[in-house]
């Protein structure tokens, strides 16, 4: 009965979450480098919010959005029974533990297994939340390690703009702000593309992206 009303509940969840997005920001998805359709893809994206992720998932058309999940940090998501609940069955997240010392599962491992299940990915290569004035920090080398695990997966930049003016660190508050979500030409992995000449790629790729969305 318990699991019944869960699966009851994270959908109806998930759409007020939207809603409130959607009333808060306004936001709204642009596609300039591929199309919304119904294909396995990784957006990576600039991390400077916790709400990330949610502006992402809320612009992706209804049948990209039940196939989405995006990958969080478990010690963030796992604190309290309702954010395990959103994380979990509303989101379904893959969540990955970012205590090396703690850490039983292989992060990569675990997101290749959700592609391998048909689902696509929403992911942050930066690894932690850009509170700096550089437009990106220093891509980590999961993503690397993911598109060798999975080449024929769609690796899409995806910059997302405004939330940090939204949701400033330390408010609960959202201030009320237009914002975008911006999906950039898909990349992958060449065959014998070496770790820093891709990451070196990625991160540009996501760089111009958000430099022609702030121009």
């Amino acid at each position: 009965m318990f699991d019944y009303k869960l699966r009851i509940l994270a959908p109806l969840t998930g759409a007020a979450i939207i809603l409130f997005a959607r009333l808060v920001t306004a936001v709204r998805g642009i596609w300039e480098g591929c199309e919304p359709v119904a294909r396995q893809r990784v957006y990576f994206a600039n991390h400077a919010s916790n709400g990330d992720f949610v502006l992402i998932w809320t612009v992706l058309p209804p049948q990209l959005r039940e196939k989405t999940r995006p990958v969080a940090g478990s010690d963030y998501w796992l604190q309290t029974p309702l954010k395990s609940f959103i994380g979990k069955d509303v989101f379904r997240a893959v969540l990955i533990d970012r205590n090396p010392d703690t850490r039983t599962l292989d992060p990569v491992a675990q997101m290749a297994e959700a592609l391998k299940q048909g689902d696509s990915l929403i992911l942050f290569p930066e690894g932690t939340r850009n509170m700096t004035d550089d437009l990106l920090l220093p891509f980590k080398p999961g993503l690397f390690h993911l598109a060798q695990s999975c080449p024929d997966v769609d690796l899409v930049p995806t910059w997302i703009e405004n939330l940090t003016s939204v949701m400033p660190k330390g408010e609960v508050i959202p201030v009320p702000l237009l914002c975008s979500v911006s999906f950039g030409a898909p990349l992958r992995i060449g065959e014998h593309e070496e770790k820093s000449e891709f990451i070196t790629r990625a991160e540009n790729a996501l760089r111009t992206l958000g430099e022609e969305v702030q121009s």
